[in-house]
């Protein structure tokens, strides 16, 4: 390798696969990469499907992109790892083959499953007390969620009976596609956790949870760490991929247990904001512990002996997609130097964002006292509510749709801050917090987030190749390229800082006080409606 250890990373995410390749030295360098999408099918009754075909079909069409561009011999990679969406249900036969459609985490069918399961007799928290207690002290946590797997496994069984019966794993995306190159049916340590079926003290899968939620054991795969290597690509994969036969294969992790090792943040108390399609806030910590109360709970990390405390919100990035279709081009049809966007698709992908952060700069903190709500899709935390949808509040004969489109980032922000606030309640976060995903991208939000949060935001270089950076980490580690993570860590470089402006802090915590404020306010308007 002549002094330098090439690594291959996929990021695979609800829109898309993000292949990278990164040179490693003493830094990690990016050589490479591409992005190849893919559609989320969405059904009545809130089903949310991939097709798993489609992963690879991009992971094929990506790996040839990057392998090209960069000139690197397909035998010169050390390493290949995974970065992934999580909570995902791949259920394969024997050979590996996808059974039907993935159950991506976004699906909310199994209503009736989850009542069914857990949602009866004395109930805590919506949960049965019994249950509860039992899995929060083997588990870590509890399958309260519509969306958690182990209900649309159950969807599944009572659905569609005859294709249950053909089931060999169970599996969660990248352990999907771990299985097509190595041919071996594993799953990593945050993906088993996110399960809510293994056993968080002997990092095994529990009988007895196992048993309680009528989940059949034949059906898991053999658990392992993110750093283990799983096995050597096969001679099938090798052709299909143009990668080489035998090239290492490494665990990696899922998007929310990987992308804080991209992130640099791998010490206890470390804390990022992670700002994709969806969003979050994570903080190190050394024990497991949940917050059932906000549905907030500490998950198994790809950092060896570490958890992240955890709060998602599903719909972060997704906000601004909305923007980007139904308030931008759909309606006004944005004209960048002299160029229909619409007409342009580079413009589309770049103009246009640089355009929306130069509009919304120009209108000031708290957008006029416009505030939007992010739940386009339900929420999950602070509060569970597969019906609570999104919304403007306080529109005016004055407003424009720059104030609207101004106040969806701020919402996502606020948001985000209740994460924040929800997690100081038990720990203690850095002062400064690392902030990584496409939405570090632009400079303005950067600026909101940290008037918002009341605290520094640093950016990393390349903030939105966060996720392959994360599982190229991991796959140097296995390969012994780093003694630690935080060795590792100290390879990612930081880019930019942003102090929060005090006096725009006075307004957003005043229009902070509202938003959150308005599910409650809403909550039966919700239900009826939806």
């Amino acid at each position: 390798m002549n002094g330098v250890a090439y690594l291959l990373s996929y990021d695979v995410g609800t829109t898309g696969v993000k292949t990278c390749l990164f040179a490693v030295e003493e830094n990690l360098v990016l050589v490479s990469s591409s992005l190849c999408g893919y559609p989320l099918y969405i059904f009545e009754g809130g089903g949310a499907e991939q097709d798993p075909l489609d992963w690879l079909s991009a992971m094929e069409q990506s790996t040839r992109e990057v392998l090209a561009e960069s000139r690197i011999r397909a035998s010169s990679i050390a390493g290949i790892s995974f970065c992934s969406q999580m909570q995902g249900l791949v259920l394969v036969d024997e050979r590996g083959v996808a059974l039907r459609n993935a159950f991506s985490y976004l699906d909310q069918r199994a209503t009736k499953e989850l009542k069914q399961g857990l949602a009866h007799g004395l109930q805590v928290s919506g949960a049965n007390v019994f249950k509860l207690v039992r899995s929060l002290s083997i588990t870590g946590a509890v399958a309260m969620s519509v969306k958690d797997p182990v209900w649309k496994y159950h969807w599944v069984r009572n659905n569609e009976p005859e294709l249950f019966s053909r089931i060999h794993k169970w599996l969660d995306v990248k352990e999907y596609l771990i299985a097509q190159l190595t041919d071996r049916f594993v799953m990593t340590e945050d993906s088993a956790f996110a399960t809510l079926l293994m056993d968080v003290k002997k990092r095994r899968w529990s009988p007895s949870i196992c048993k309680m939620l009528k989940v059949n054991l034949e059906h898991l795969p053999e658990i392992i760490l993110s750093t283990d290597q799983v096995g050597g690509v096969s001679e099938k994969a090798a052709k299909r991929f143009g990668l080489a036969a035998g090239t290492p294969v490494f665990g990696g992790g899922g998007d929310a247990a990987i992308i804080g090792l991209g992130a640099g943040s791998t010490g206890p108390g470390d804390c990022h904001i992670y700002m994709g399609t969806s969003g979050w806030v994570s903080t190190v910590v050394p024990k497991s512990m949940v917050d059932a109360s906000s549905k907030t709970a500490a998950i198994v990390s790809a950092v060896p002996g570490m958890f992240t405390y955890f709060s998602e919100l599903e719909t972060a990035g997704k906000c601004l997609e909305w923007v980007r279709d139904h308030l931008a081009l759909d309606e006004i049809n944005i004209y960048l130097d002299k160029t229909k966007v619409i007409d342009s698709p580079e413009a589309i992908i770049k103009n246009l964002y640089d355009y929306l952060d130069l509009a919304i700069s120009t209108i000031g903190p708290g957008s006029n006292g416009i505030i939007f709500t992010p739940w386009l899709h339900g929420n999950r935390c602070p509060f569970e509510d597969s019906k609570a949808r999104g919304m403007f509040f306080n529109i005016g004969l004055d407003t424009g749709k720059t104030e609207m489109i101004r106040a969806v980032t701020e919402g996502v922000c606020f948001h985000l801050r209740w994460f924040l606030e929800v997690q100081e309640k038990k720990v203690k976060t850095a002062p400064t917090l690392r902030f990584v995903g496409g939405g570090a991208l632009s400079p303005v939000t950067c600026q909101i987030l940290s008037d918002i949060m009341g605290r520094r935001v640093e950016t990393i270089e390349s903030p939105q190749n966060v996720g392959a950076l994360g599982a190229s980490l991991v796959a140097a580690l296995g390969l012994g390229l780093f003694n630690s993570a935080y060795e590792a860590s100290c390879a990612i470089a930081t880019n930019k800082t942003y102090e929060p402006d005090l006096e725009a802090k006075k307004i957003y915590d005043r229009n902070y006080a509202v938003f959150k404020g308005l599910y409650k306010s809403n909550r039966k308007h919700f239900s009826e409606l939806n």
